[in-house]
């Protein structure tokens, strides 16, 4: 069993819900267990650092502080928090004068910090620490022939993390390929979702989602898989009417997070698997491969 300290995040609460369950979900039947961070707060996302850089870091320095006393690994599922933990925990190892002012305000709540948190992404985990043959070997539902999109956002590799290329990366192809699915050619699999933008650009939000929904449709995906981000599953899976509203398209591309793919692929119920709260349903998609052996199985291309 491989223990790791986890952080959702504010988002996997709310509208990440569904994701959440399937990360909690497949970790058992992958010998896996993400404990929950103690009174974990929000990680003050990019907006909060324009208006108080200080307060900014010093809430995710608070974070990072916790994970630390847990002597593991802090993993989240939310590629913005991802970013903001490990930009942070670099700064602060660099510049040593904010690292004493950070220390100093922690130190009144009774945390330190020593910059000896390794924060990571869920999807690196699972593709790092398992890999993608130790998943098809526990894989009993194979999704064959289902040709996918995979989406691994602009966050998650950007800036360079070390793990994956930030242009054209491809684990998100490789573990989808291990629960037997096709991966298409997906040139936009690292392009911005839109979603920070939903609220206060709407309209160039919608423009994105667009582009990528249009992306993976003209090269014959079926369904779309995308990192556990809370943000860009939402923007993917949630936003398909507003994109077909605005651009007079018939887009129905399912929206499945990793982990929800793979708890399917585990044999795990729809409910289970967190699918049942998609907003754009995989049912009609996934129901073939519930009821016929997998050489049977032909799930429906959707139209643009």
């Amino acid at each position: 069993m491989k223990y790791y300290a986890y952080y959702p995040g504010c988002s996997m609460e709310a509208t990440g819900a569904p994701v959440e369950m399937s990360i909690h979900a497949i970790a058992k039947p992958l010998d896996m267990q993400f404990i929950e961070l103690e009174d974990w707060t929000c990680c003050g996302s990019s907006p909060y650092a324009g208006v108080d850089k200080f307060k900014a870091i010093g809430i995710t320095a608070r974070t990072l502080a916790q994970a630390e006393k847990t002597g593991l690994d802090l993993v989240t599922p939310c590629s913005s928090c991802f970013t903001i933990l490990h930009e942070t925990n670099d700064l602060l190892k660099e510049d040593h004068r904010l690292a004493d002012r950070v220390r100093g305000a922690l130190a009144e709540v009774g945390l330190a910090y020593n910059g000896t948190a390794r924060v990571r992404h869920v999807v690196e985990v699972l593709y790092n620490d398992l890999g993608p043959d130790a998943i098809a070997a526990k894989v009993v539902r194979p999704l064959t022939g289902l040709r996918v999109a995979c989406y691994h956002g602009c966050q998650q590799v950007r800036p360079s993390y070390g793990f994956d290329d930030p242009e054209y990366p491809d684990w998100l192809d490789k573990m989808a390929a291990a629960l037997g699915a096709s991966p298409v050619n997906f040139p936009l699999k690292a392009r911005c979702c839109g979603s920070s933008l939903v609220i206060s650009e709407p309209a160039t939000a919608v423009e994105l989602i667009h582009k990528l929904l249009e992306n993976a449709s003209e090269n014959g995906a079926q369904a779309m898989i995308t990192t556990t981000c809370p943000l860009c599953h939402l923007a993917l899976d949630g936003y398909q009417h507003a994109v077909n509203s605005k651009y007079r398209t018939k887009y129905n591309l399912p929206a499945l997070a990793i982990t929800q793919a793979i708890a399917f692929a585990l044999g795990l119920d729809f409910k289970t698997s967190g699918l049942n709260g998609n907003i754009t349903s995989p049912k009609k998609l996934l129901e073939p491969f519930m009821t016929a052996q997998p050489e049977q199985a032909k799930p429906e291309t959707t139209a643009a």
